[in-house]
């Protein structure tokens, strides 16, 4: 039996020919219907990138769809409708995960991750997040990570709680006003303090040309007593 297999990674809803799909479901006439199956079960997944795997049997056309959850990035973005990431997420967080949203997240990952339990798959999550600048329980990933080790959050990984309150939602966007402001005055500080000592080096260089200036004015006024003795010795000589 003749299988022909296609790794696809598309937008949920949308996938569409190509020229790897067009080459390969082209020729078997089971193009736009193996498309608009895979649409039919990524439509849940709209907006976000989804792995899919397509099995053709060549012989009698038949094919099977095996749709994958979307990368934990995607599952994240989606979680707080963001389209990207921050671009500079050592200096500007734009969102706060709850340890809830992170649970849930690793709940739906786990199958497909490589870990030992979910404990271990929520601080994959919490990785995950902070390479996205987002935050964790207003944390830093290492931070949130290291309670995770701690027990802090055991009581809610295991009772796999997903759920996040309106009121601590309103908590979470209050941490992370207050840590971005941190991260704000801590750029301006060290901004400052690059500025000052760019100031000093330059001081410094002024002063040296200054010095060698000095310098050579000193060499030439010892220079001068001794041209006019030689001038004088060949004078009397005459």
């Amino acid at each position: 039996m003749a299988t022909e297999k296609l790794d696809l990674l598309i937008e949920g809803g949308k996938a569409a020919a190509d020229q790897n799909t067009a080459q390969k479901l082209g020729p078997l006439g089971i193009l736009q219907k193996v498309l608009s199956s895979v649409n039919e079960k990524t439509a849940s997944f709209a907006g976000m990138k989804v792995p899919v795997k397509v099995s053709v049997n060549t012989s009698t056309k038949e094919f099977t769809i095996n749709i994958g959850t979307p990368p934990v990035s995607e599952l994240i973005k989606k979680e707080f409708d963001l389209k990207k990431g921050s671009g500079t997420p050592d200096k500007q967080k734009i969102a706060n995960m709850s340890i809830e949203d992170a649970i849930k997240i690793a709940k739906m990952k786990e199958s497909s991750m490589h870990v030992n339990s979910i404990k271990s798959a929520v601080k994959s999550i919490v990785g995950s997040a902070n390479s996205l600048g987002i935050l964790v329980e207003g944390k830093q990933a290492i931070d949130t990570c290291r309670d995770i080790a701690n027990g802090v959050y055991d009581e809610k990984i295991n009772s796999g709680k997903t759920e996040t309150t309106k009121d601590k939602r309103v908590l979470l966007k209050t941490q992370l006003d207050t840590f971005n402001e941190g991260l704000k005055k801590e750029l301006e500080k060290l901004k400052a303090e690059a500025t000052a000592e760019a100031a000093k080096t330059e001081e410094k260089k002024e002063a040296k040309v200054e010095e060698k200036k000095e310098a050579k004015v000193e060499e030439k006024k010892e220079e001068s007593p001794k041209e006019e003795k030689s001038t004088k010795g060949k004078e009397g000589k005459k």
